[in-house]
């Protein structure tokens, strides 16, 4: 009889990864589908809609509209067959490993919550929401004996029952902040509570997608059989089959090669540009919806998206990342530089979480995978640290504002197609590892180590690194002078971070770990306790520490599997990142107290943490490899030198040209204006500095006092935005209070010299800190003092008070000609007004007769006033612009009346601009009074 024919052999993985790949696909082609078809009809329930709601629920995606039902229903039928394979294949593993009887009963648990399954997603709310709901809850009380039976047949000690039952135990512990904002949503009824519920609505999916998705690794040694007429199952010796498989496959890659080419330096350099493009535009973009909600809005989720690092736990995906690592890089770049394309903010912040997902994915696998090249690897994480210092340089070109973010677009100086273009071809041109050996580390650094040092160093360069202004910033204190400025400091900064760059690339870790931490520790203490130039020092060893850091980290970190070390080090890095926020959020934040205006914890313990790693580096006599390939140096250092000529150059480009010159010098005219510019973030998260240079232009404002203008944070991106408008206005500018000094930010801009200016932080005992500039400028030859003052919130009243009489004590101290330009929070002729408009500090409303005034204020003093106008914000921000008229030296300056002229009697040059009025320009006009106001 001759022997029967092999019909179908097939490895039981494929029914693994047929089910995790039908039954994602189901809910994610739904959730495409109900975005783009009816995303404003999804997120609506009962008490709210859009924006109030802006996620939708799992039921809402999948069962309330066409065509998204029919594309989940068709989707997830074809789960079918794989699931009841699945099934029965987990039967036949159970009896192995746990017996007939407890396998019996597992399996006939799995088939009737496979049959809930198809109740709740066949019956729709929509359809009968009682039946719905007696379904969905009869699958999750069915998960728990399944999880149980599935979790407790695995063979104990195995790094698959861990994932197994620490999934499991995600997904139950997500039921708890589940409930709660059910409850918040159905009993409280508090807005966009129904959207965060469906957070952890779709997190329960995607776990129990995940759990489910464990047979892969289980049923690698399970092979279907089909012979002739007749089937088997067989169960193979998996160690073996793996390690021969693996001896196989050593013998077939070709060694490594020496040679580190040009290219592939510059693939890798451009690829971590990328890399930190997207890093630093998430928070940017995410900070965007507390700013509107004045509060915890739901959207800071998003900035876990770099914890999915843990995906790369999963063998099948970290293989086709690792074979295929141009995937992880062009999905990152398409998603991730690629959202500018989307107009509506919250679209745009799921592209560019997606896209951060990929990013960190792409990073992670390759940190790792490089490690198994000794020549190679140091290269690479040299590479990282000049695609962060290529970030640095093109926002030192563009005014401190990354291109290729996505809060740009071309209309205010983005070059977003130039940078998807450049990224998508150095994703393709990524080298692949094939050529890769893989080797066991001689020494292996603690886990838990490795992740603390490699999450500070992270953190460290995103807080630090990212702009080559920061930490200049930290150390401004006005006027006079007397210390670095971002222009052109910030390109010494620049050529300071190459040569940590090359330090790190050339140097043997045990022989500078010692004087690197001394280096680290001393710089941070000095950047944190000096100004001016001393501080300066600290700012440069700072910046030399972290960078001559990152090889030796990454060396580390690459040791140990990059699902464990990065995902540790990602959550470690976002609640660095949170008490950053903190330290001046605290009046907005739960338990904000216990870190507020806490700097030196924050930095002392990012630095602490990054001191203690790289010590017990060398206490394990690791070392890193050494460089012994010449002839890529070489192209390391003159790619240095490149960077380091084209800072100098715009460092040298950006420095002033000529004098700023007032408006109407002729009239001794001088114009002032107050703006609450909401951060630079117009309404729909585009960058607005462009914009509001037009208007600052349009409208002749002389002097400006600009609020909420400190971005020198992670969540704002580490901008400046005095830097581009001082720079196309021609103006000088101070930044006002540094981000060490824990405010929200104001700026002063001037047309005329500033002489001095003395920055100061208001008696702020329970809410934000004030702050306020005092400056004195040369006003045609006058002394003319201007006070820029932002106070605290309504809620704190004593805060406000104290406030109001520290101010009325600075603009008391002073008898020269005076203007506030703030943000008071008081109704007219009530309250604290009575402070600041008072005999104490000599200062008088610009028109009492405005009571249509709760914010901003405009006050003066020694000066005639001519004009007073209430100029609309447009789109740019969420206040208006509030603008004055004086006229210095002259002898009216004491008279402070209310009598008006008609604008035909006030001469020309001394009017405001005539395009506000009707319709205005750009969505600016003249409003509240539809007109401006002259006095006599």
């Amino acid at each position: 009889m001759s022997e029967s024919k092999s019909l179908v052999s097939l490895n039981c993985q494929a029914i693994s990864l047929a089910h995790t790949v039908c039954a994602s696909s189901a809910f994610i082609a739904a959730l495409i589908c109900g975005y783009l078809l009816h995303y404003e009809k999804i997120v609506q329930n009962g008490f709210y809609g859009y924006p109030d709601e802006w996620f939708p629920s799992v039921s809402a995606t999948i069962g309330d509209r066409y065509p998204e039902r029919s594309v989940f229903q068709i989707l997830i039928a074809l789960t079918s067959g794989p699931r009841f394979l699945l099934i029965f294949t987990a039967y036949l593993r159970l009896v192995g490993t746990a017996g007939q009887k407890k396998a019996l009963i597992g399996s006939l648990v799995g088939i009737v919550r496979t049959v809930t399954c198809g109740g709740w997603v066949y019956i729709t709310s929509t359809d009968d929401h009682d039946v719905h709901d007696v379904f969905m809850i009869s699958y999750i009380v069915l998960t728990i004996p399944w999880d149980w039976y599935v979790t407790t047949s695995t063979p104990r000690g195995t790094s698959l029952r861990k994932g197994r039952f620490w999934t499991s135990i995600t997904f139950f512990a997500t039921l708890v902040p589940l409930i709660y904002w059910f409850i918040q949503h159905k009993v409280h009824r508090r807005a966009g509570a129904y959207s965060i519920y469906a957070y952890f609505e779709w997190s329960l999916i995607i776990l129990d997608i995940a759990f489910d998705a464990w047979t892969y690794v289980d049923f690698k040694d399970i092979t279907l059989n089909i012979v002739g007429t007749k089937f088997d199952f067989q169960v193979t010796n998996t160690e073996t089959e793996i390690r021969s498989a693996a001896a196989t496959n050593n013998k077939l890659k070709p060694k490594s090669r020496d040679e580190v080419t040009l290219l592939e330096i510059l693939v890798n350099t451009t690829n971590a540009f990328m890399y930190w493009s997207i890093v630093t535009s998430l928070p940017l973009v995410i900070w965007f919806f507390p700013l509107w909600n004045m509060g915890i809005s739901g959207f800071e989720v998003s900035l876990l998206a770099p914890v999915l690092a843990f995906l790369l736990a999963i063998t099948p995906l970290k293989r086709f990342f690792t074979s295929f690592p141009q995937i992880p890089r062009l999905l990152a770049v398409v998603f991730g530089v690629g959202s500018y394309a989307i107009h509506f903010p919250d679209h745009r912040l799921a592209s560019i979480g997606l896209g951060a997902v990929f990013n960190y994915i792409a990073f992670a696998n390759e940190v790792h995978y490089y490690t198994f090249d000794t020549t190679k690897c140091r290269y690479y994480y040299t590479c990282f640290t000049l695609g962060l210092i290529g970030t640095m340089i093109a926002k030192f070109f563009l005014y401190s504002n990354n291109p290729i973010w996505p809060i740009m677009h071309e209309e205010n100086g983005g070059w977003n197609k130039t940078g998807i273009t450049i990224g998508i071809i150095s994703a393709l041109l990524t080298t692949s590892p094939a050529a890769i050996v893989p080797t066991t580390p001689s020494t292996k650094p603690s886990l838990l180590v490795t992740s603390i040092g490699l999450s500070a160093l992270l953190f460290s360069l995103q807080a630090m690194l990212t702009d080559s202004s920061t930490m200049i910033t930290w150390l401004w204190e006005g006027y006079p002078i007397t210390g670095p400025v971002p222009v052109p400091h910030g390109a010494v900064t620049i050529i300071t971070a190459l040569a940590g760059a090359y330090l790190g690339l050339t140097s043997s870790s045990k022989l500078n770990t010692a004087t690197n931490v001394l280096l680290g520790c001393f710089s941070a203490l000095t950047l944190y306790l000096f100004r001016g130039w001393i501080g300066y020092i600290g700012v440069l060893g700072y910046t030399l520490f972290l960078t001559i850091s990152t090889p030796i980290v990454f060396n580390e970190s690459a040791k140990h599997h990059p699902a464990k070390v990065f995902t540790i080090a990602a959550v470690i890095v976002v609640i660095l990142q949170l008490m950053h926020v903190w330290i001046v959020a605290y009046a907005f934040v739960p338990a904000g107290w216990l870190l507020r205006e806490r700097t030196d914890i924050v930095l002392g313990t990012s630095t602490g943490m990054l001191a203690f790693a790289l010590f017990k580096f060398q206490k394990k006599d690791v070392d890193v490899p050494v460089i012994n390939v010449k002839n890529a140096l070489g192209k390391v250092k003159k790619l240095c030198a490149v960077f380091a000529a084209v800072s100098v150059l715009i460092a040298y480009l950006r420095m002033p040209v000529s004098e700023p010159l007032p408006y109407h010098p002729d009239s001794k005219l001088f114009t002032a204006g107050i703006w609450t510019i909401h951060f630079g973030l117009d309404n729909d998260m585009w960058s607005s500095e462009g914009r509001m240079r037009d208007l600052i232009r349009d409208l002749e404002l002389d002097v400006v006092g600009l609020l909420e203008s400190d971005t020198q944070r992670i969540i704002m991106g580490n901008r400046d935005l005095t830097q581009q408008l001082a720079a196309e206005l021609n103006m000088y500018a101070d930044f006002g209070p540094g981000p060490n000094k824990h405010t929200w930010g104001c700026a002063l801009l001037s047309k005329f010299p500033i002489l001095n200016s003395t920055h100061h932080l208001l008696p702020s005992p329970v809410g934000e800190l004030a702050p306020a500039i005092h400056a004195t400028l040369d006003v045609y030859g006058e002394l003319v003092d201007v006070v820029v003052f932002h106070s605290g919130q309504e809620e704190d009243v004593e805060d406000r008070l104290l406030q109001s009489l520290g101010v009325r004590d600075i603009m008391g101290s002073s008898d020269r000609p005076m203007v506030l330009l703030s943000y008071l929070v008081t109704t007219p002729l009530e309250g604290n007004y009575n402070n600041y408009v008072s005999k104490e500090s000599g200062m008088h409303d610009v028109d009492s007769s405005d009571w249509d005034r709760w914010c901003e204020y405009i006050l003066y003093k020694h000066m005639k006033r001519t004009g007073y106008a209430r100029i609309s914000r447009g789109t740019i921000t969420d206040t208006e612009v509030q603008a004055a008229k004086f006229v210095v030296g002259s002898s009216d300056a004491e008279t402070y009346g209310q009598d008006r002229l008609d604008e035909k009697d006030v001469p020309e040059d001394m009017r405001f601009p005539s395009i506000f009025y009707g319709d205005g320009v750009r969505g600016h006009r003249f409003h509240v009074f539809d007109e401006p106001r002259y006095y006599a």
